[in-house]
């Protein structure tokens, strides 16, 4: 059944992994879809244009500043920076959008060590453009990607949306802390009704090749040592794609109501802290092979804990994650043997 299918929205970040699920849930209720991605290399970007297959759109993405509509649906995609403020500005004006989930960003702690840059042109310039196009050509809603990164390396769990987050440990976390101080300070200055984010450990079918889950999964097959940090002693609350979406879906639909300025922060998560080792557990039992283990020390920029109370957004939207680690790692390991090791089916896989 048809949501609203009127309302045109604007995914960033749209041939990334939260974006490209978003992008498709979106589609599925019948919305108008604009994504936006620069398709940078940050990860092996196949992966990126194996993701726009599926949602219709052909590899002349590869181009910049050129807007591709789907084969299968009301979706259209143009690569493009949003450090471009000039073209930012160009594709508000011309599509005139109702709604923005804002999901593009340079990911990776540990990459921000050796990369501050990209952070900041990503993560801060083109967070600032958004929030100028919004301004000049408003919209109803601005939905962004925020981190549990911005918590810090805190002891006392879980966190909450009203604890201080002045503390981040990478500049990865100090960016998405400085965007939600920016929009704040635009949803007070120009009444822009925007969400902050705080997405916890997300994983899931179709995740980046960078992230913990896709490591494993790949050396653990291959008979290959894992690294384990801090000798195995972290926990994370791993959050499945479905629950991230559902989150941001119903955030997506449910008003501000009366809020002064109207700005608001939800923590989207599972409310579950997993131990690092009973993750690997779930994985080598998915696969039917046992890790090697590499124990190592504690890395710059992490943190020993993650762990989202969720409670402000059950309270607002009814939100209730569904997906243990069990079913998602099972889930996650099936997909990935589809994807690396089917390879001429590649871009067929759902």
């Amino acid at each position: 059944m048809l949501n609203n299918p009127t309302k045109k929205v604007l995914v960033t970040g749209a041939a990334g992994f939260i974006g490209f699920h978003v992008t498709r849930r979106l589609l599925e209720e019948g919305y108008e879809v604009v994504g936006i991605d620069s398709i940078n290399d940050y990860y092996p970007v196949q992966l990126k244009y194996d993701r726009l297959t599926q949602l219709g759109i052909s590899r002349e993405s590869e181009n910049w500043n050129n807007i591709l509509n789907s084969s299968s649906s009301s979706f259209s995609f143009v690569r493009a920076k949003l450090e471009d403020t000039e073209y930012i500005n160009q594709l508000f004006e011309e599509k005139h959008f109702d709604l923005v989930v804002h999901l593009a960003a340079q990911a990776g702690v540990r990459y921000s060590l050796e990369h501050p840059r990209k952070y900041i042109d990503a993560n801060i310039i083109g967070f600032y453009n958004i929030l100028e196009a919004c301004r000049k050509h408003p919209v109803e809603h601005l939905l962004y990607a925020s981190s549990s990164s911005i918590y810090g390396d805190r002891d006392d769990p879980p966190f909450r949306e009203s604890d201080r987050t002045d503390s981040p440990v990478s500049l990865y976390a100090a960016t998405k802390k400085s965007g939600e101080l920016m929009a704040h300070t635009y949803s007070h200055l120009y009444g822009i009704k925007t969400t902050a984010l705080r997405f916890f450990t997300v994983y899931g079918p179709w995740g980046r090749p960078d992230m913990a889950i896709s490591l494993f999964t790949e050396n653990i097959n291959n008979g290959k040592p894992i690294k384990v940090f801090n000798n195995g002693e972290l926990s994370r609350d791993f959050t499945y794609i479905d629950d991230i979406v559902e989150g941001v879906f119903r955030i997506m639909k449910h008003p501000h109501g009366d809020l002064t300025p109207p700005f608001r922060v939800f923590n989207i998560g599972r409310n579950e802290p997993v131990p690092l080792m009973d993750f690997i557990e779930a994985i080598e039992k998915a696969l039917g092979k046992k890790a090697q283990l590499n124990l190592m020390p504690m890395q710059p920029g992490d943190v020993h804990t993650t762990w989202a109370d969720v409670n402000l957004l059950k309270k607002n939207v009814d939100y209730q994650p569904r997906i243990g680690v069990i079913e998602g790692v099972s889930s996650f390991v099936s997909w990935w043997k589809n994807y690396h090791l089917n390879s001429d089916s590649i871009a067929n896989q759902g």
